[in-house]
């Protein structure tokens, strides 16, 4: 069965499109930024679907929309990311509700610039100094890589209600035989994640 918004009145209630490319991006913003840690899924060669949780630099521009995340070369989502690019990252704040989806592709960098801007020094507790002189952990170690999660679209909900206002429309809702909806469905499409890019790029 292929979405109908008649059948699915949630969604269809729910979802605001009546907002610029830029009010859609503060909106996600404020929510990556309040939960801080998502979860990077990746595809395996045998098909399984992997989770981790990973802190994202950033934003670090008001306009920005790629994830980027700087992680160990050595571990196995980078064998997965070169076998499939495609990923999702998710973030959900259960103090309201909020959650964001990400659906894109992830690209793999380990260009010292790129690694230089995002760096901090708390990164280095996740590789440790080896005691080769080699891998000691910091942003020159050849272990620091950089995925650019370049999303093809973004989705995301914001709740517009406390969480009172969000019970008592739920509340309502079953009694009444309406649906709920306290809160906006916010889509930010693929134009308009191009349309930015080539903004911030220029």
């Amino acid at each position: 069965m292929s979405y109908n918004k008649e059948l699915d009145p949630y969604s269809a209630k729910a979802q605001n499109d009546n907002l610029t490319p830029q009010e859609k991006i503060e909106g996600l913003h404020a929510i990556v930024q309040n939960v801080k840690t998502g979860m990077l899924t990746t595809r395996s060669s045998a098909g399984q679907l992997h989770s981790r949780a990973m802190a994202p630099a950033g934003p670090v521009s008001p306009t920005q929309v790629t994830l980027v995340f700087i992680a160990n070369r050595a571990s196995h989502k980078f064998d997965e990311i070169e076998n499939d690019s495609h990923v999702n990252v998710s973030f959900y704040d259960e103090s309201n509700t909020n959650w964001a989806s990400y659906s894109g592709v992830a690209k793999i960098s380990q260009e010292q610039e790129k690694i230089s801007k995002h760096w901090s020094s708390a990164i280095s507790a996740w590789f440790g100094d080896l005691g080769d002189g080699v891998h000691k952990g910091d942003q020159n170690d050849p272990r620091v890589a950089i995925i650019e999660v370049i999303p093809n679209e973004i989705r995301y909900w914001m709740a517009t209600r406390g969480a009172v206002g969000r019970a008592v429309d739920v509340a309502v809702s079953a009694v009444s035989g309406k649906s709920a909806a306290p809160g906006e469905l916010r889509t930010i499409t693929k134009d308009e994640i191009q349309l930015v890019q080539g903004l911030t790029t220029k």
